[in-house]
């Protein structure tokens, strides 16, 4: 219905300094869906702040924002470890008891029960790291590896110390169970981290449906094309279909 609130589609990026490849979502999603990306610590306009490298302060910085007041269905979307991200937020709010999202989309990531597709940060080289993380596709093409190791790493080493905090604490069962959230699993045919495959993992997060969906590119597919913000916002119009009065917990 016209006075009806969009659907709210809360876009964790790949990295903290990611959140522009969200900029020309609301041009592609469609109508009824708002995109609404999500600022870490430390990413412009907040770059002064420190970054946050574990479980308990990323939801310190996050979690209010899905507490307040509510304004119908929203959809959580998470690119590489912000899946991770995304992730840790609905089963924050399913263990609170508070609402949840009406749908998980997680896109570029394994779930956390596989191995870990990336070196520990804690241990690794800045070679080591480069190393790896080009083989496996998490540079971008064309990157010059100094300018790049300069203004990056670091950048990423905070990034991926969150992601194995969050992968360590995703491991342990939560008091709740599973959530009961339905997950859309977006995986690409080229993206060695996270192959189509691995999509069929995250059935153990949730004793909701499970859909997987197979875009072009490698790792970065969340990038320019407008295929993937299409999908999600479709999906979102499926949940304000089906979801008319607020999500249920989990």
């Amino acid at each position: 219905m016209p006075d009806e609130q969009p659907v709210r589609l809360h876009c964790f990026a790949h990295s903290a300094e990611g959140v522009s490849v969200f900029d020309h979502w609301a041009a592609s999603v469609g109508p009824g869906v708002r995109p609404l990306p999500v600022l870490l610590p430390g990413c412009a306009p907040r770059r002064g702040e420190p970054r946050v490298t574990t479980q308990r302060a990323l939801l310190a910085d996050v979690l209010p924002r899905f507490t307040g007041p509510d304004q119908g269905p929203f959809v959580l979307y998470g690119h590489g470890f912000g899946a991770m991200i995304a992730l840790t937020v609905a089963r924050a709010l399913h263990e609170a008891g508070l609402p949840g999202p009406a749908l998980l989309a997680v896109g570029a990531w394994p779930p956390p029960r596989l191995p870990a597709a990336l070196p520990d940060v804690r241990r690794a080289t800045d070679a080591e790291l480069l190393h790896v993380l080009g083989g496996r596709g998490a540079v971008p093409a064309g990157s010059d590896e100094g300018i790049w190791l300069r203004a990056v790493l670091p950048v990423l080493r905070a990034d991926l110390a969150l992601a194995q905090s969050l992968h360590e604490a995703a491991r342990r069962p939560g008091p709740q169970g599973p959530l009961t959230t339905p997950v859309l699993v977006v995986a690409s045919q080229d993206n060695p981290l996270a192959a189509p495959r691995a999509g069929e993992g995250w059935q153990r997060w949730t004793r909701g449906p499970v859909r997987s969906r197979t875009v072009p590119g490698r790792h970065f597919f969340v990038r320019g094309g407008r295929e993937l913000p299409r999908l999600l916002g479709r999906a979102c119009r499926v949940v304000r279909r089906l979801t008319p009065e607020p999500a249920p917990v989990g």
